[in-house]
């Protein structure tokens, strides 16, 4: 057998064979009679194969089709097909829509082929992911096993997060999928030179020009998303799949990162599925939703989970749940998620920006700042599309900002575990900042603001760093008391040493990642005027931490990059 370099990489299993025989460009019909374009991997093994499905917009070339060669060599058929109106399939790409239709019409075609066996095996992250959760309802006792990654089963709640628009994740998602239809050597030079034309984009007012700004040319998807902002409507029901998810049967085994975008509905869909009676396995990493040690470890975990399910001699770990925590090279297996184990601890933010576990008096007025949309507060760090820009991030910079106040605790006499979801209660007294720059009084209170809310730890040499975050666009109207405004953080799994010190970020927004409040409740698109607003930070602010034993089960075979059992 020749040499496996890519299967060593990603830690596979030994390949069964070296040869692969690759059939390229076969024509599947949909049932509207829209031709979609597959390549099959087929193994020169003599014998009855399960198939793993792949259904992609990002094309068929590498670094995909280098991974399903090497999962072929392992004993397994792999069809990667790409999606409606991408690469050289048929018929126009709209994003969701037509996922179910053409993923069964898919496997109605598979049955016919005469080295389809049965056992139906879907693979993928991201979109492709989403399009696994738009099959598995129907796919019947066929569908043997899913390997889900950093996905959901619904893209609308992750497109709003916090009741904001995740701006930079939708309009990088844009300008991919344009690269992939544009000049190899113009998208090239543009990726060299830091994509100015997504930067200018990112950075344009109203947002409704920012995809024509980006590439060329006005996006329908792009256009209808600023439109359809309530997650709920008949828009983003139509096009999610989260109510069919307990008619789901096959094992689903779920991979995230605790950097990544999709995490906090990923845990959703984990939660639906254990409602359902389900036991689907949990594998959270310190990864963000490009990492390279996720793509390793989502292939060599995903292969496993396959081959345990099909006859292998692979072993399926007794607690389903496997986190990696941050601050440590430890990953610890649970029985469920969110731990049971884990007690919630408030910590509240103090005057002088200070942070203890004692509240100040109610009322009580902390610190203010002015968040300006016409220079709003960049996002540094946390959970981006693009990894280079993404994960854990010295904090300092940021903090250094007017628009950013920071709350610290005093350095912890012992280790502190945090395991599970986090989230912040903030009360706010928003005015809008006059023009002559004179006090606002009573009269100047405004309802239009964001609040986004930061956990970090202060290492020894006094650097920040970003654990988890999250955004809440205030709805509750205007108060002289202030609103109390609820953050749902991501959640985490973070090991705060002994000696340093626990800090909280409160700004007004994190820039581009969650488009920017203008202050005058416009809605998205629409962005005329930009008004800034002074927000006050009163008591009782504060956030609220699971504390988990740290006596929790070590997983028995771990390192940084990921377990290596199922």
């Amino acid at each position: 057998m020749r040499l496996d370099p890519v299967g060593r990489l990603l830690k596979l299993p030994p390949a069964l064979t070296g040869r692969v025989r690759v059939t390229k460009g076969i024509p599947v019909r949909m049932r509207d009679g829209v031709i979609l374009r597959a390549d099959h991997y087929g193994p020169a093994i003599e014998a009855e194969l399960p198939t793993v499905l792949v259904r992609t917009p990002y094309g068929r070339g590498a670094p995909t089709s280098v991974l399903c060669r090497a999962v072929a060599q392992r004993g397994f058929n792999v069809l990667i097909q790409s999606c409606r109106g991408t690469a050289d399939s048929g018929g126009t790409f709209e994003p969701l829509l037509q996922e179910r239709e053409d993923g069964l019409d898919t496997l109605d075609w598979l049955r016919l082929q005469r080295w389809y066996d049965g056992r139906l095996l879907t693979y993928g992250p991201s979109y492709v992911g989403f399009v696994q959760w738009a099959l598995a309802a129907e796919a019947g006792d066929e569908l043997k096993a899913m390997a889900t990654i950093v996905t959901a089963s619904d893209f609308g709640p992750p497109t709003y997060a916090g009741g904001a628009f995740s701006l930079d994740t939708v309009l990088t998602w844009s300008a991919i999928l344009d690269a992939q239809r544009g000049p190899r050597l113009e998208n090239a030079v543009e990726l060299l030179r830091g994509q100015p034309r997504l930067q200018r984009g990112l950075a344009r007012v109203p947002l409704a020009e920012a995809d024509r700004i980006t590439t060329g040319a006005e996006i329908e998807f792009f256009q209808r998303w600023l439109a359809e902002a309530d997650p709920t409507s008949s828009y983003w029901t139509q096009r999610g799949h989260t109510h069919s998810l307990p008619k789901v049967t096959a094992p689903v085994l779920m991979i995230g990162g605790w950097y990544d975008i999709f995490l906090p509905w990923q845990l959703a869909d984990y939660t639906a599925l254990r409602a359902a009676g389900l036991r689907p396995h949990l594998t959270v990493g310190p990864w963000n939703h490009g990492s390279a040690g996720l793509f390793q470890h989502s292939a060599a975990e995903a292969v496993a989970w396959f081959r345990a399910h099909t006859g292998g001699p692979e072993r399926i770990r007794e607690r389903p749940v496997r986190v990696h925590v941050g601050g440590t090279a430890a990953w610890r297996e649970l029985p469920e998620w969110p731990p049971a184990s884990s007690a919630t601890q408030h910590w509240y933010m103090r005057r002088n920006g200070n942070l203890s576990t004692a509240a100040e008096p109610a009322g009580a007025h902390l610190e203010g700042f002015t968040y300006d949309p016409r220079n709003p507060t960049p996002a540094l760090g946390g959970p981006r599309l693009v990894s280079k820009i993404a994960g854990r991030r010295d904090n300092r910079p940021l903090e250094d900002r007017p628009d950013v106040l920071t709350f610290t605790s005093e350095p912890l006499e012992e280790a502190m575990e945090v395991i599970g979801p986090v989230s912040a209660d903030v009360t706010v007294q928003a005015t809008c900042v006059r023009p002559d720059g004179s006090a606002p009084s009573t009269r100047d209170l405004v309802p239009y603001f964001d609040v986004f809310v930061r956990l970090c730890e202060v290492d020894e040499q006094d650097r920040s760093w970003n654990i988890c975050d999250g955004l809440a666009r205030a709805s509750a109207g205007s108060d002289a008391d202030g609103v109390a405004v609820r953050v749902e953080l991501w959640p985490t799994a973070y090991r705060f040493a002994a000696g340093r010190r626990i800090r909280v970020q409160v700004s007004g927004g994190a820039h581009p990642r969650f488009s920017r409040n203008p202050g005058t409740g416009a809605p998205l698109g629409h962005e005329l005027e930009l008004r800034a607003v002074r927000q006050a930070i009163l008591s009782p602010s504060s956030i609220s931490l699971p504390v988990s034993p740290i006596s929790l089960p070590v997983a028995q075979s771990w390192n940084v990059d990921g377990p290596t059992s199922v």
